[in-house]
């Protein structure tokens, strides 16, 4: 392999358009090949070096392309994935990576037998508020946790005309859409809990698939952490809550990268991922005495640039891929459970 990865999008809709082609673009390991595109033809207008294929099949079947990012619903990840792995390219699949822990596990053994990576797109472990979140754990300040609660809440009342989200194929509703995010979030921090607790409840008038899901998380201890999202809250609650011996934290979700990209601003910019100075975290410690200081921590630097250099060192220097096996197996584990 060259030290740039040539590499196909499998989608130029707003997943494309946002999450992917700004880095792959922009990265210097890789080469943005082409994307797949049936209608309109809208990736030349935004890179006019990139190739647009007519179908999936015929970027995958391009032999110049190295790497295949698959972006499509997510009914449809296991076959893609599947399909570009026997055309022996690395794959970098959308969350969710498949409906089942199952597929998941035949997919992993796939990429391992042609020798190819099989890597999954957790770009919210790249949030400034997520990583605001780890660096107050790893300070230690909190002390013992007791509490975490992990929220991802917005108001949308009405059915939305994308077919594949409100359809009950494999892998839809809310607990598929937003539960990989928070699920991966607490795994990274907490690792694998011992055991589970998941409500799901169907709201909205005729909706066909779950739109609020909440799962608690048990780990030894005595820590609880909750994740919670709903498509019905007007009143956006605080993203993030950390309660430990010594000292609470809160933090709302104000990440500005997703914001920024659907404005044109480039993940090379000197501004991008950076959080507005009135969304800093708000820390509240016990004293020696026994009273309270609070302190407002302003937010860590947000980049998803950082997914893309992960994948890039482990497809070319096999650095280890901070997304496990065994990360995406649990998260599939709890979510079909």
């Amino acid at each position: 392999m060259n030290s740039k990865i040539n590499t196909g999008l499998l989608a130029y809709g707003m997943s494309g358009k946002v999450f992917h082609a700004p880095f792959v673009s922009t990265h210097s390991g890789f080469n943005f090949v082409g994307v797949t595109e049936r209608n309109q033809k809208q990736a030349v207008k935004d890179y006019p070096s990139v190739k647009s294929y007519n179908s999936i099949e015929e970027l995958i079947a391009d032999e110049s392309i190295e790497l295949v990012i698959i972006n499509t619903p997510n009914f449809t990840h296991y076959d893609y994935a599947k399909l570009a792995l026997q055309a022996g390219k690395h794959i970098l699949v959308e969350k969710p990576f498949t409906a089942t822990s199952a597929q998941a596990k035949e997919l992993f053994a796939l990429a391992k037998s042609v020798g190819k990576k099989a890597l999954v797109y957790q770009n919210r472990r790249y949030d400034s508020g997520f990583n605001s979140v780890k660096k107050i754990i790893e300070s230690g300040k909190l002390g013992k946790l007791v509490e975490v609660h992990f929220r991802y809440d917005r108001y949308r009342n009405e059915i939305s005309p994308k077919f594949f989200k409100e359809e009950p194929y494999p892998a839809s509703g809310l607990s598929y859409d937003l539960g990989p995010h928070l699920l991966d979030q607490a795994i990274c921090l907490f690792g694998k809990p011992k055991s589970f607790h998941k409500v799901l409840s169907k709201n909205r008038v005729d909706t066909k698939v779950d739109d609020y899901f909440a799962i608690q998380l048990s780990y030894p201890n005595d820590l609880n952490v909750f994740l919670t999202a709903s498509m019905l809250v007007t009143d956006i609650q605080s993203a993030f809550v950390l309660n430990g011996m010594m000292g609470s934290f809160s933090k709302n979700h104000a990440d500005v990268q997703e914001e920024q990209l659907l404005k044109g601003i480039k993940p090379t910019d000197e501004k991008y991922g950076i959080e507005n100075s009135a969304d800093a975290g708000k820390l509240t410690l016990v004293t020696e005495n026994g009273g309270r200081a609070t302190q407002f921590i302003p937010s860590e630097k947000g980049d998803y640039m950082g997914l893309f250099e992960a994948v890039y060192q482990n497809i070319v220097h096999d650095v280890p891929y901070p997304i496990t096996e065994e990360d995406i197996i649990t998260q599939l584990e709890i979510l079909e459970g």
